[in-house]
């Protein structure tokens, strides 16, 4: 089973091509999984495999006990290590699977400090990254810490089941992965013909209208990279997003499922927009950390991603929360504070910060996604007079689906 996870993550994910340099990041607690990856990336005629290891404790030893100073530090040879891989056109694989506790006990003005050091060091990457520059997947592997916060007992090979149906890794994986693809794509094909004005959203605390960019691009679970060559950023990926206008947001929203930001638990939050902008909020766990996240910038308290998901995800008919972005955002829909994707506009690719910021595309250190969705949530896209409902308690009421 994990060499076809292998697979799906390298043929799928990836598309990773013969000669080609693949950089990747993981937690120790994945290392069964990835020497099972550097294996099947050389099969596959990688000319080169770099793998960077973190450590959970380590960080959290750092970020507590740190001088300021040194939190406000990035090192040279971190940036030049991703300009590296970019320039080489190589491919990027992140591992997830962290304590979600991991960093609780670390105060949260010293993660904002050490959060917003990383996000300014690694600006311009991320641009490239989110203009995909190059193929990058994120997949998960199970951690004993994760697996209790998940199931409540050390059971890393139980999550990791959880973990594989989600991916959708059983029969032929590689051709379950096809077909899930050519459904999201159907669905986007038809938002982007239609070219929606706004969106409103109605469900459980949730009252909200989201205004679209003239030449939106709604994108599936695939994508193309500067080469021309198609990648699935998640998997799991269940999503079809776009990027909102980021001066057209109004109304009230609440979340459906915790936010876990920086090894800390956000929930039962609720948001309300004025012109694109958050002017109220609260939460009744985690609020600090959730300021913390708004104050990141000027655009983390507008949205950068909406997101459209079923409540027939795989994710969601577990009815379990993950405690990880990665699976709980693929498990209902979703918005994003802070950047937005600039191929989620027409030619967004060439045009500069301020010809986006023009269009309407919001501009941020931050992207963090955070879940709205449910089997109460309806949302309906508005074009001039029509108006048509696109999901009805969670699910896709679109056409031939």
């Amino acid at each position: 089973m994990l060499n076809k996870y292998a697979k799906v993550a390298l043929q799928i994910g990836l598309n990773l091509q013969e000669g080609q340099i693949l950089f990747i990041k993981a937690p120790l607690d994945a290392r069964e999984f990835v020497e099972e990856v550097v294996n099947e990336a050389f099969n596959l005629g990688a000319h080169d495999v770099y793998v960077r290891w973190n450590d959970e404790v380590v960080t959290k030893y750092r970020l507590k006990n740190a001088p300021i100073d040194a939190l406000k530090e990035y090192p040279k040879w971190e940036i030049m290590a991703s300009q590296y891989l970019l320039d080489k056109k190589g491919a990027m694989l992140s591992i997830t699977g962290a304590d979600p506790d991991a960093l609780k006990d670390v105060p949260p003005e010293r993660i904002g400090i050490y959060t917003k050091t990383v996000n300014i060091a690694n600006k311009e990457i991320m641009k490239r990254m989110m203009s995909n520059e190059i193929s990058w997947c994120v997949v998960a592997y199970p951690s004993k810490k994760w697996a209790k916060k998940v199931l409540g007992e050390e059971n890393t090979e139980k999550l990791l089941e959880y973990i594989l149906k989600a991916s959708r890794i059983e029969g032929n994986p590689v051709e379950n992965w096809k077909k899930h693809i050519e459904k999201l794509t159907h669905i986007t094909k038809y938002l982007n013909e239609k070219q929606f004005d706004y969106l409103i959203y109605e469900g459980p605390g949730t009252n909200l209208q989201v205004g679209l960019p003239k030449e939106h691009i709604w994108i599936s679970g695939s994508q193309k990279n500067k080469q021309d060559i198609v990648f699935v950023p998640n998997i799991p990926t269940e999503e079809v997003f776009t990027a909102p206008h980021k001066d057209k947001i109004n109304g009230v929203v609440s979340n459906s499922l915790p936010l876990v930001y920086g090894g800390n638990i956000i929930d039962k939050f609720t948001l309300t927009f004025k012109d694109g902008k958050i002017i109220n909020y609260d939460a009744k766990i985690g609020k600090d950390i959730l300021e913390t996240i708004l104050n990141t910038d000027e655009g983390a308290r507008r949205l950068g991603e909406v997101a459209l998901v079923s409540v027939e995800s795989p994710i969601y008919q577990m009815k379990k929360i993950f405690y990880n972005t990665l699976f709980d955002e693929n498990a209902a829909s979703h918005f994003a504070f802070g950047r937005a994707y600039p191929s989620c506009v027409k030619n967004g690719e060439k045009l500069s910060e301020k010809q986006l910021k023009e269009v309407g595309l919001n501009s941020s250190l931050t992207h963090v996604d955070f879940m709205i969705g449910n089997e109460k949530m309806n949302v309906w896209g508005v074009k001039g007079t029509e108006k048509v409902q696109i999901m009805k308690n969670g699910l896709f009421t679109i056409p031939n689906l």
